[in-house]
């Protein structure tokens, strides 16, 4: 019987499945199923139980909330306790699901169980995000806190939202484009007609509660990090995004700009790419699209900020498709994606197959030795951004065609 229940288990299993085959692949091949992240978590958690920073593990560029978390990962036997961080990203994954649905059940005018467990079986029976968390990716756990965020707001419980915003940018930097959209969101009354009623009128109680509690919460995880670890917190958590050079499974098309500006036998290039190159995904993601449409759509307004940010993000791996995927149950269900097939099935092909062209040109390179740099790699790179480009036109063009609000806005 199709129901939440079973749906929840067999992702569960899904997840299992996968759980132990990986466990076999890594006892098997010389190729590891557990992603490399996962022994940088684990690590950062050892030297965490040993009284020691988790910075001290290299490459560590985590809230050491995450170390925190994953400390049962240094318990003794070791063979018992390394796939900790596994079972709880999974675990996470089963949690993101079911708000998944309690969002679709209570919100876009009270959908069905039957059509809102199919939407969220998108996330739940998905064999990628199943991959990903098995391998020992915390996106699961970003996932949870998001969709937990879309579920505070539409219950319209003002200071959870809040404090799950807080967290969530806590944890990750990217949730921060949120804010503005909730906030817009959230207006529940006229803001009068000259320029000084409209700014007294954008600070209503609601809006002031949701700021406050993200603030509050944002920065008392900072000055409590910051205490403990100080300015290693600071570098590695945060300001080590701004000047990111990663250029290695990256579907960008600063991909290779990145290459050739990231030896240190290059020197400082002549204008700071890396340090810029944010500015126009934080203007689209973070001002234009809020302003435009989260009025309409809370939902899938954040959606559409999320597909922006990772498209026009320098570095873009695979790993960051879970961030917007978590949302995209919220979008379908009115898409023109669904309504016209033809859109739909040429839409998933061209991501599809964008992605494929770029991983030959990668693996050419990467472990076949051939320079594919110029133009297989740079090509492959431009045609997925081109894909996405044109399916955040669809989007957008979606949300403008409904010109509704699903749910009641916070009061």
């Amino acid at each position: 019987m199709f129901n939440l229940r079973n749906v929840l288990l067999a992702s569960a299993a899904l997840r299992a499945g996968m759980f132990f085959y990986g466990l076999y692949q890594d006892a098997h091949s010389a190729l590891k199923y557990t992603d490399i992240d996962y022994y940088v978590f684990t690590d950062a958690s050892r030297y965490v139980a040993i009284s020691q920073s988790p910075y001290d593990r290299e490459t560590y560029r985590y809230t050491p909330l995450l170390a925190w978390l994953l400390l049962p990962t240094a318990f003794q036997p070791q063979w018992f306790w390394f796939s900790f961080g596994k079972v709880l990203f999974a675990v996470g994954d089963l949690i993101a699901g079911w708000l998944i649905y309690s969002v679709l059940r209570t919100s876009y005018g009270g959908m069905d169980k039957g059509r809102a467990l199919k939407f969220a079986s998108i996330w739940l029976l998905n064999p990628m995000v199943a991959t990903i968390s098995t391998r020992g990716s915390s996106e699961g756990l970003l996932g949870v806190m998001v969709v937990g965020l879309v579920w505070a707001a539409m219950k319209r419980k003002v200071i959870t939202t809040g404090v799950l915003l807080g967290l969530a940018v806590h944890f990750k930097i990217y949730p921060v484009v949120y804010g503005p959209a909730i906030l817009w969101w959230m207006e529940d009354r006229k803001m009068g007609q000259t320029i000084t009623q409209k700014i007294l009128g954008f600070f209503t109680v609601s809006r002031i509660k949701f700021g406050l509690s993200a603030l509050v919460t944002f920065v008392g995880l900072n000055l409590a990090m910051w205490k403990i670890y100080r300015d290693p917190f600071v570098m590695h958590t945060y300001l080590h995004h701004v000047e990111r050079l990663d250029h290695r499974h990256n579907f960008s098309p600063y991909n290779i700009l990145l290459y050739l500006t990231s030896p240190p036998s290059m020197g400082d290039p002549s204008f700071p790419y890396a340090s810029v190159a944010f500015l126009p995904q934080l203007f689209l993601s973070g001002v234009l699209l809020p302003l435009a449409f989260a009025k309409w759509d809370l939902p899938t307004t954040l959606f559409a900020q999320t597909f922006a940010f990772v498209a026009f993000n320098k570095v873009c791996t695979s790993q960051y498709f879970m961030w917007y995927i978590v949302l995209l149950p919220f979008y379908l269900p009115t898409s023109s994606l669904l309504r016209n097939p033809k859109i739909g099935f040429t839409a998933l092909g061209a991501w599809v197959l964008t992605q494929a062209a770029w991983l030959q040109q990668g693996y050419e390179l990467e472990f076949l030795g051939n320079s594919t740099f110029f133009p297989g790699l740079w090509g492959s790179a431009l045609a997925f951004f081109g894909v996405n480009c044109w399916l955040l036109g669809v989007i957008v063009g979606d949300i403008k065609d409904r010109r509704v609000i699903s749910g009641k806005k916070l009061n």
